[in-house]
């Protein structure tokens, strides 16, 4: 297995030889109560199974399949929101930024910046991103290969900033519906940076519903599992307690009640790959 550089969110070690790391969190901030709740659910799970936590939730979801589509509070809500899941609750905090504009506001309360898939190549947006030194997470878009990303990681380092997280979050397959490519994992990781498993979303079907994406969750936990075995450096999920009732992504998000349950399997498979290399 190649290495790969180290990068930071506050206090959690991404990458390197450091063990798995979970990023996971509702899809988008529906309230500040159920969002601080959620958080602190999530904490106490992964600090019991040893796993290094990141709480993500967006602020604004601007890719939506509808118009009608709930979006979140807004950038300045979200921010406080996520400030408040940053101090009171004792973890870091990623989410999107989807313009130039959101890049100094969001860097100033987020750990890690967060570019959306449909976005990947936009540079500007990539090079204000790492203007901030701060680390700077790219989905990988659903229309590239994965040896795309080279390029991506080229743009960000033009600023002189090595913190760097690529993620794979499935390619498009004919309509509405994505594939996951295991070899994704390891040309990513050749490029020298960490990389994550976003297992949610690859289940997703985007448009399924016409106006909304649909989603088949029973794949989640083998996908990651089988993402393990490939030697990733973290898993990024979309947790709900009530999936049926989320106001995104309800049908790929995990139910919280299953969390524990995949953190194990999943980090038994990545310890033993680390301890095979």
């Amino acid at each position: 297995m190649s290495s790969v550089n180290e990068v930071k969110a506050g206090n959690v070690k991404i990458g390197g030889d450091k063990p798995l790391v979970l990023i996971a969190g509702p899809c988008v901030i529906e309230d500040e109560k159920s969002t601080l709740a959620l958080a602190e659910k999530i904490k106490e799970i992964t600090v019991k199974a040893g796993i290094p936590f990141v709480f993500k939730a967006s602020y604004d979801k601007a890719n939506r399949t509808s118009i009608d589509s709930f979006r979140g509070p807004g950038l300045d809500e979200g921010l406080k929101i996520l400030s408040r899941v940053k101090n009171d609750i004792g973890v870091p905090v990623i989410s999107d930024v989807h313009k130039i504009e959101e890049v100094e506001p969001a860097s100033e309360v987020l750990d890690i910046l967060q570019i959306p898939a449909f976005l990947c190549r936009q540079t500007d947006l990539l090079v204000s991103a790492a203007r901030t030194g701060k680390t700077v997470n790219v989905k990988k878009g659903q229309f590239l290969s994965p040896s795309d990303m080279f390029s991506v990681v080229e743009k960000l380092k033009s600023e002189g900033n090595p913190n760097i997280i690529l993620t794979e979050r499935g390619s498009s397959f004919g309509y509405n519906n994505l594939v996951v490519d295991m070899r994704s994992f390891i040309i990513m990781r050749d490029i020298g940076v960490p990389v994550f498993f976003d297992a949610t979303h690859s289940v997703q079907l985007p448009g399924g519903r016409g106006n909304a994406s649909d989603g088949d969750r029973r794949f989640v936990l083998p996908l990651s599992r089988a993402a393990a075995a490939l030697g990733i450096d973290g898993l990024f999920l979309e947790v709900h307690e009530s999936p049926e009732d989320a106001l995104c992504d309800g049908p790929n998000s995990l139910r919280l009640s299953d969390l524990k349950m995949l953190l194990d399997q999943v980090s038994a498979i990545s310890e033993k790959v680390k301890s095979l290399n």
